[in-house]
């Protein structure tokens, strides 16, 4: 007999009727109402019961930027001697890293055999309030590999609207905005395949073993189905067992030619086996277009972010963009080196003295892999004399505004909380050669948890989906 959590019901029942009774398109039900069953458990998609305030300048900055920082990854991603030098160190401490440089290095000396490049990625903020009050924007991280915040999530702004109606706020209700994020991420998609030119080849999907997200991907895959471009859905070990390489090194699954490989996963080490990593090599010495290849997934870690902070650093790939330059510069949060040496050893020095003050970041995406306080001089003490600390790096910690609001997610308990937000800006882009055929920012999301969290992540059990109510 299947027992489901009394309360986890109620409020499924509660969020099934909200969206019946505001959305005109029943579809919006099937859509939005997130299921994950695990020994027997039914859950609903995490989100706030409200929307959250959001200052309007900070958000029309964040996406002011966007194409910019798009134009900056696909920059990086060409530029090989910057990547290597970058890194360097890096790969002598972090073992992740050098597996992903190490494929990067193998492709690049066997020649790229692909002049179609795509992104689907996300850049993260958060609002600082200065010590004045004053609100300032600064960036938390630069998504390039499996970024979410679009797909089941486009139908909270039906819901948050509906809300702020129930309680008699009308005007609040109309700064909600719609979103068409999954429709204007899966263009790019589409645009890659259409120019890959075969018409008979598939996305492939490149997924987990527990699909926790499924009901995302699936929400992508109707997109592209609409479109009439085939989608399969794959895991590492699939690939390893039934993927192969002809002749002019197209790519085939069960026999199916790939035009594009969609990577959904393969961001964590524990992502990969050895066989995985050599099904990852076998892509990525394919014909099919990559999103991202290796090359744009490295020019997301975080050592990238902290380099390219460093002075003059912009200008090797901004050359006479002086306005480009500082509008991306205008979002850095200070971020600093441990890599051995004089700078190195002052960035430890400070974040000992004062580890309230930053987030010590390893090079890991997904949530849940940073640290803070006194955590940071417990790592740090283990590191700080040798290389090892090179796989970190340090950034200022933000202090973001906070605000009240109701988290509902399954075992959370239902009471007013104070909270804090991330603003999540996406982009696309699709390089075709040299020439850009695609480059847009897609839309925005905001990503909320209680200030008592230190990390985030809507994988990880901290983060719910929620919108900005523009102020």
């Amino acid at each position: 007999m299947l027992v489901i959590n009394v309360w986890v019901l109620l409020v499924t029942i509660f969020i099934f009727i909200i969206i019946f009774i505001c959305s005109n398109d029943r579809s919006v039900i099937f859509h939005f109402l997130c299921f994950f069953i695990e020994n027997l458990v039914v859950t609903y998609l995490p989100f706030t019961l409200f929307p959250s305030p959001v200052p309007k300048a900070a958000l029309l900055q964040a996406l002011a930027v966007q194409t910019h920082f798009n134009t900056l990854v696909d920059k990086i991603s060409q530029d090989p001697d910057f990547l290597g030098e970058a890194l360097d160190r890096t790969i002598q401490a972090d073992d992740f890293t050098a597996k992903l440089f190490g494929i990067y290095k193998t492709v690049q000396q066997e020649g790229r055999t692909q002049s179609i490049v795509m992104g689907l990625i996300r850049s993260d903020y958060m609002v600082d309030q200065r010590e004045d009050g004053t609100p300032s924007l600064r960036q938390i991280e630069i998504n390039t590999i499996a970024a979410g915040g679009f797909g089941v999530s486009d139908q909270l702004p039906v819901v948050h609207r509906h809300m702020l109606k129930s309680v008699g706020l009308l005007e609040e209700s109309k700064r909600i905005q719609d979103q068409s994020r999954t429709r204007e991420m899966t263009a790019a998609l589409a645009k890659a395949w259409e120019l890959y030119g075969q018409q008979r080849a598939v996305i492939l999907f490149l997924v987990e073993d527990m699909q926790i997200s499924k009901l995302t991907h699936r929400y992508i895959e109707k997109e592209l189905w609409k479109r009439n471009i085939p989608v399969i859905r794959r895991k590492f070990d699939d690939v390893s067992r039934k993927g192969s390489l002809d002749g002019d090194k197209r790519l085939f699954i069960d026999g199916v030619e790939v035009a594009v490989v969609y990577y959904r996963y393969g961001y964590m080490p524990d992502n990969y086996t050895e066989q995985s990593w050599d099904a990852r090599l076998l892509m990525e010495r394919s014909l099919a277009v990559k999103c991202p290849d290796i090359s744009t997934h490295l020019a997301g870690t975080k050592k990238i972010q902290q380099v390219l902070a460093k002075p003059g650093v912009l200008e090797k790939f901004f050359p006479e963009q002086p306005e480009v330059m500082e509008q991306i510069r205008a979002t850095f949060a200070g971020l600093y080196t441990l890599d051995m040496g004089p700078e190195g050893d002052q960035t430890v020095a400070k974040a000992l003295t004062s580890p309230e003050k930053f987030v010590l970041k390893p090079q890991r995406e997904g949530g849940g892999n940073n640290y803070f306080g006194e955590d940071i001089v417990q790592v740090l003490q283990a590191v700080k004399g040798d290389k090892r600390r090179a796989a970190y790096i340090l950034m200022d910690r933000i202090q973001p505004r906070t605000e009240q609001n109701i988290l509902l997610r399954k075992d959370l308990p239902l009471k007013l909380t104070s909270v804090c937000c991330e603003i999540g800006v996406l982009g696309a882009y699709v390089r075709h050669g040299g020439e850009m055929v695609l480059n847009e920012v897609t839309g925005h999301i905001l990503r909320t948890k209680s200030i008592k969290n230190n990390d985030a992540g809507i994988i990880g059990g901290v983060t719910v989906f929620d919108n900005p109510l523009i102020i």
